[in-house]
């Protein structure tokens, strides 16, 4: 079944992940830029808190499109080993490539944020989410920054991923606290776009947008206790 745009996908998704409505420690992340209006309505649903996650790869130079590792929000950093020693790329060639896609996380991260804290997913259930799956490299990363942080659970949801790709991630996960969700599972994905009406480019400015009218307002500085019981207003 088609799904009607971003909105819709995570609405859908939501109705997958009702069971975690109302806990007072849920977090939903989106990555830039088309799983934050999925992550919007998956957090509007299930009265949880929103935030952006922001991840970039770091290509090895001269070959960028191969990832040697990424960084993520929270100053996380992923490290590939296995291209990393086949390559043989030095300590200071990986950390300055690295400190280039810092930066570029730094810059998102205040633009979409506006000095805002980011939510801590230390202790929390977490609901990391995007548009859908195509080669799964960025979720991948994403998964492994998020797993640094001590999550008490995390749940994977994207609306639309390949059937072999699905089979892949679920396989990664590590635990009985770790869950994948998905709506559509085809044999083949040819692109995301087909499967759905509106697939429009996200604008940066609506991604800021989507953070600072969500729900619940951000309580990171606050007590767990007072933390349940925070919202916007």
């Amino acid at each position: 079944m088609r799904l009607n745009d971003r909105i819709d996908a995570g609405r859908r998704l939501a109705s997958r992940l009702k069971q975690y409505a109302g806990l007072g420690d849920l977090v939903v992340l989106g990555l830039p830029r088309g799983g934050v209006p999925v992550a919007f309505a998956i957090a509007e649903q299930l009265g949880a808190g929103l935030d952006a996650f922001v991840v970039r790869k770091v290509g090895v130079p001269g070959h960028e499109e191969l990832a040697m590792g990424a960084v993520a929000s929270g100053g996380v950093t992923v490290r590939n080993e296995t291209i990393i020693e086949r390559l043989g790329v030095s300590p200071d060639v990986f950390e300055a490539s690295a400190e280039a896609q810092r930066l570029e996380v730094d810059r998102r991260e205040k633009r979409y944020r506006k000095g805002r804290p980011a939510w801590k997913v230390r202790g929390r259930n977490v609901i990391l989410t995007d548009d859908g799956l195509a080669t799964g490299a960025t979720m991948k990363a994403a998964v492994e920054a998020i797993r640094k942080n001590h999550p008490r659970r995390l749940i994977v949801a994207v609306p639309v991923a390949a059937r072999v790709s699905v089979d892949a991630f679920r396989q990664r996960l590590e635990s009985p606290s770790e869950e994948f969700v998905c709506l559509h599972e085809p044999e083949v994905l040819d692109g995301l776009s087909g499967w759905y009406a509106d697939f429009r480019q996200i604008r940066d400015d609506e991604v800021k947008e989507l953070l600072q009218t969500a729900p619940i307002q951000r309580c990171t500085e606050r007590s767990a206790k007072r933390a349940e019981k925070c919202s916007r207003g």
